[in-house]
């Protein structure tokens, strides 16, 4: 190591101390602001006065004032701390990036909204993290999270939580009856699930969760409905009864363009609901069973050491995003989703 190396590494310790001096010349003052001794301060300005070879400070009266060599030094002992802490700032923020795939299984109805707003929300704050998506009925979903291939699950009903297996409830949103916007049943503010006991039924497949929920309604009912149609998408099932095929059971529908009469009594005048034409309303069911919880299901560690690795698992930062700001954020949307 040659001499002026040698100096330069004696010097750099005293940066910080000589940039704070330069901004307050004063001693006691820099000693305050540094948490130090002044005795430790004045002997740090003698040994930098040494190392670079003149004199920093001079005395004036009972404070202190900067030499022209120390006035030289401090813009580019400024810039050189500046550059230090940008780096070290970008050393920490790449420490902090969450990085990796978070693979999500979810049911049909959940990839129009829901779990969009979550993805954005959670990217909003790690924007490195990629998700692969899988959708499907609710057993697939949950056979996808057993076998490893998914990370977490995204059902209704909410997963039955077991060794392997955490879940926790979300929200919960209404089911309400949908119909022909000509059926008998449109103008009603409320119907009950009795009233579609002869009626054709657009059922979702087996395996899917709504169809678990309208099953258990119909047993509470006292019936087993007459099903017309099976479908593996709500949209579809929305669709065969628009054109008057049957009636169903679904969570809101919301609103969006070409949905004609939905969530209305009273189609507008001139749309193609006017005409007989497609359409549907939807009317809340007189029912303690017309709900759907959803809920957030995903693997539990097999050990100890398993939980230690995965403390900057981004599935881990997912699922407990997911569980602390989810409810939250998913209140609007099912207010929205629910008005009407």
């Amino acid at each position: 190591m040659d001499v002026e190396h040698r100096q330069l590494v004696q010097l750099l310790p005293l940066l910080p101390l000589l940039a704070e001096l330069g901004r307050t010349e004063h001693i006691t003052e820099t000693a305050e602001l540094l948490g130090l001794p002044q005795s430790t301060v004045s002997r740090s300005i003698a040994r930098a006065s040494a190392i670079v070879g003149t004199e920093l400070l001079i005395r004036d009266g009972r404070g202190v004032r900067l030499t022209p060599a120390a006035k030289a030094l401090m813009p580019h002992i400024e810039a050189a701390l500046a550059e230090f802490q940008t780096g070290l700032d970008s050393v920490r923020h790449e420490s902090e990036v969450v990085r990796g795939r978070i693979a999500v299984s979810f049911q049909h109805t959940f990839g129009e909204a829901m779990l969009p707003l979550l993805i954005s929300a959670f990217r909003s704050r790690h924007p490195q993290t990629a998700f692969d998506l899988s959708q499907g009925a609710r057993d697939g979903c949950l056979a996808e999270l057993a076998a490893g291939s998914a990370d977490v699950a995204l059902t209704a009903p909410v997963a039955t939580p077991s060794k392997r297996i955490g879940s926790a409830a979300l929200y919960r949103e209404p089911l309400r009856l949908v119909v022909h916007h000509r059926h008998a049943l449109a103008g009603r503010r409320r119907a009950k699930v009795a009233e579609i006991r002869h009626e054709p039924f657009v059922a979702m497949g087996s395996g899917y969760g709504m169809r678990s929920l309208t099953d258990a309604l119909f047993r509470e009912a006292g019936f087993r409905p007459r099903i017309a149609f099976e479908s593996q998408d709500s949209h579809t099932v929305r669709g065969l009864v628009s054109a008057g095929l049957g009636v169903s059971i679904l969570p809101p529908g919301g609103s969006a363009p070409g949905r004609a009469a939905q969530n209305s009594h009273h189609p507008s005048p001139g749309t193609e609901a006017d005409d007989g034409g497609p359409g549907w309303v939807e009317i809340p069911l007189d029912s303690v069973l017309a709900f759907r919880e959803i809920g957030l299901a995903w693997r539990e560690p097999v050990s100890r050491n398993a939980v230690a690795d995965a403390e900057s698992d981004p599935v881990r930062l997912f699922r407990e995003f997911v569980l602390r700001d989810g409810p939250a954020l998913l209140a609007g949307f099912v207010r929205e989703r629910s008005a009407g």
